[in-house]
């Protein structure tokens, strides 16, 4: 009976070999070594700054009242009625814009994934609103669209009352009246070109042979729609969640713009009521307590995103 050799155990790498591949991979990372001490000066000392920030009593108006005070800035973030009622805010304001945004970014990407004519032109028109920068959006709004005495909203209403034999039409201050609705408005405009981008990137990428196999088998559009569009896009639907939370989240220039957070507070949300500590009620650390608050915020929800993100790259290398 023959025994079979085992094989002949391979003798770890030398010490000098485990030295040299060590070198090269610190050679590999120095030339980025700038690029780090760049990023590192500009966001996280600030963000150390502000932290430091956040546990001292400082007032301006009171330069020599500064001394410490630990979590009592958190504390207040957290117990302050203005402060609740602007991440009250927040959250309607955010949850509003990006559930419009994506139901409307879904269907425009539906209809801009068919072949028409002019379907090129089509989709740089829609683009167009997402490259506006936010102040310009905002005025446009504010002044060409919901202004009382010449605005695009009352004009319009005012035209379709002449037309049933009216003298004039009703006049209506659409800010003052309907201010949350005014600024999601805006933002909606502004966002869904970019939910329709994500969307119509995840229309695009559908396997072909899946939805021919379907078609084959009878299946309706809407049944199309449901069983193999829909769970395809599941996670372009929550990236795109994810990211236009991040950034609706942090939404200023609208806010301060069209309402200035009023009347009556009803659109002031967090980062427009760390404006208002910070240069009206001159609180330094109250105002810097909330900025923290908002970025640690902010990075857990960046960090679902990062793994969305990451579950799509590696979809498609598997495929």
């Amino acid at each position: 009976m023959t025994t079979l050799a085992a094989p002949p155990k391979t003798a770890p790498p030398p010490a000098r070999a485990q030295d040299s591949s060590g070198i090269v991979k610190w050679k590999r990372r120095i030339p980025l070594l700038p690029a780090l001490i760049f990023t590192i000066i500009v966001t996280q000392l600030p963000f150390v700054a502000t932290i430091v920030i956040s546990t001292l009593q400082w007032n301006i108006l009171k330069p020599g009242d500064r001394h410490f005070v630990g979590l009592a800035n958190f504390k207040f973030v957290f117990t302050d009625e203005r402060l609740r009622n602007a991440v009250l805010n927040t959250v309607v304001l955010t949850a509003s814009v990006v559930i419009i945004s994506v139901l409307l970014g879904l269907g425009l990407a539906m209809l801009l994934d068919r072949r028409f004519p002019g379907r090129g032109l089509a989709r740089t028109l829609l683009i167009a609103p997402f490259l506006v920068m936010p102040v310009a959006a905002a005025l446009l709004w504010k002044h060409a669209i919901y202004n009382p005495d010449y605005g695009l909203l009352n004009g319009t209403l005012n035209a379709v009352y002449r037309l049933f034999g009216a003298a004039n039409g009703p006049t209506i201050d659409w800010v003052s009246s309907y201010p949350m609705p005014a600024v999601v408005i805006s933002l909606v405009w502004q966002w869904t070109p970019f939910m329709m981008l994500i969307l119509l990137a995840g229309l695009q990428a559908q396997p072909g042979d899946v939805l021919e196999a379907a078609r084959m088998d009878g299946a309706s559009a809407l049944q199309t729609f449901r069983h193999i569009t829909l769970p395809h896009l599941r996670q372009y639907i929550e990236l795109g969640v994810l990211l236009g939370t991040i950034y609706v989240v942090q939404t200023f220039d609208a806010v301060y713009t069209i309402t200035q957070g009023g009347p009556g507070s009803q659109t002031t949300n967090l980062p427009y009521e760390i404006y208002l500590t910070m240069f009206r009620k001159y609180e330094y650390g109250q105002a810097a307590a909330a900025g923290v608050v908002v970025v640690l915020g902010s990075i857990v929800i960046a960090t679902f995103a990062l793994r969305t993100i990451a579950s799509l790259f590696r979809e498609e290398v598997s495929r």
